[in-house]
């Protein structure tokens, strides 16, 4: 049995990583993190959590933890891993502090130096299907953002198998449920201000999500492959959680939705949480909340007067496979436990 901490209990990602963990037959949630609520019991703050008492992060015991998850905002999350990577402590963060591979793309990005360079290149990108053979016995482990594992997935085969069309750009185009904004209240993210409403923000190239997108798709791609730059355009869904994705690929020659359908079906084949629908199929939301699922769709199109252009579509959970569960599947990975350990496909 794995004793594991859990960082930031009480927000959504916490609260949904701390339900995860309770269903897994091999670890035991030992300690829970809240800086806001410390003293109470997470069943007092979120209805439905188990009754574990809430320490403060200068209380929380570190002696005989296998794995700490760091459910924190950037630059506290950072602080927090070098204390417990220091007394031993194996760290899955899930904020944003070890995703970018240099300190300069890290401080253009979120407006301050990093505290530990050298632990960016250490630091194991933790895109499970594209990471095993880094993760058994990790350190120090990069959970991605929600919005690059909704792209990343559907795009890395493509790029790796040379589907995408030199010099084409492919854009992006995400909506994602408010449980993505984080827990805050915020007037943005308000029951009034979202409800009946739709919006696109960060427009073009302006969300932290895309350096991630755009350095993971260089580390991870191999061989000769040229990741194209990305247009990714983010936007609010009025619904809880949830993110759906279509990216536009235009294709390289000799390629068309059969052919990519089939990278991608081979690129998966055995994968416990990837699903490669079938023609004529689009995911949906209801297809992958609550789960640890990733749903992708594949169908061409040609406009006229240009090549043919992929239309790739895929959705997951935003908390699950976007973030908690997702952690627990690297956490398993690290620890030599069977991936799908305390998560349902």
């Amino acid at each position: 049995m794995f004793d594991v901490a859990v960082y930031g209990a009480t927000g959504y990602t916490g609260g949904e990583l701390i339900g995860l963990l309770a269903r897994h037959p091999d670890v035991r949630l030992r300690v829970a993190v809240s800086s806001s609520s410390a003293g109470r019991s997470l069943a007092d703050v979120m209805p439905g959590a188990p009754d574990v008492p809430l320490v403060a992060p200068d209380a929380a015991p570190v002696d005989g933890l296998d794995v700490a998850f760091l459910c924190l905002p950037h630059g506290a999350a950072a602080e927090t891993a070098l204390r417990l990577l220091a007394a031993g402590v194996r760290v899955i963060d899930l904020s944003a502090d070890f995703r970018l591979p240099d300190a300069d793309l890290y401080a253009a990005w979120y407006d301050r130096p990093h505290p530990s360079p050298a632990h960016l290149l250490s630091a194991v990108y933790g895109l499970t299907e594209h990471a095993r053979d880094r993760l058994p016995g990790a350190r120090l482990v990069a959970n991605p953002g929600c919005y690059p594992t909704s792209v990343l997935l559907p795009l890395l085969p493509l790029v790796r198998g040379g589907a995408v069309a030199a010099g084409a750009v492919v854009v992006a185009d995400s909506k994602s449920g408010v449980s993505g904004a984080g827990r805050a209240p915020a007037l943005n993210t308000s029951f009034v201000e979202v409800a009946d409403n739709f919006t696109a923000y960060k427009v073009g190239r302006g969300h932290r999500h895309l350096p991630e997108m755009e350095a993971q798709l260089a580390a991870l791609a191999g061989g000769s492959a040229t990741p194209p730059p990305l247009v990714f355009t983010p936007h609010l869904l009025p619904v809880p959680r949830g993110i759906l994705s279509t990216l536009y690929v235009p294709l390289a020659a000799g390629w068309d939705a059969d052919a990519a359908r089939g990278c991608l079906a081979a690129a998966y084949a055995g994968e416990p949480f990837v699903r490669i629908l079938a023609p004529g199929v689009q995911p949906q939301l209801a297809h992958v909340v609550r789960t640890n699922r990733c749903a992708i769709a594949v169908e061409g199109c040609a406009p006229p007067g240009a090549g043919e252009v992929l239309v790739v579509t895929s959705a997951i959970d935003n908390l699950v496979k976007g973030a908690a569960g997702q952690a627990v599947q690297n956490m398993n990975a690290v620890l030599g436990l069977p991936e799908t350990a305390g998560l349902l496909p």
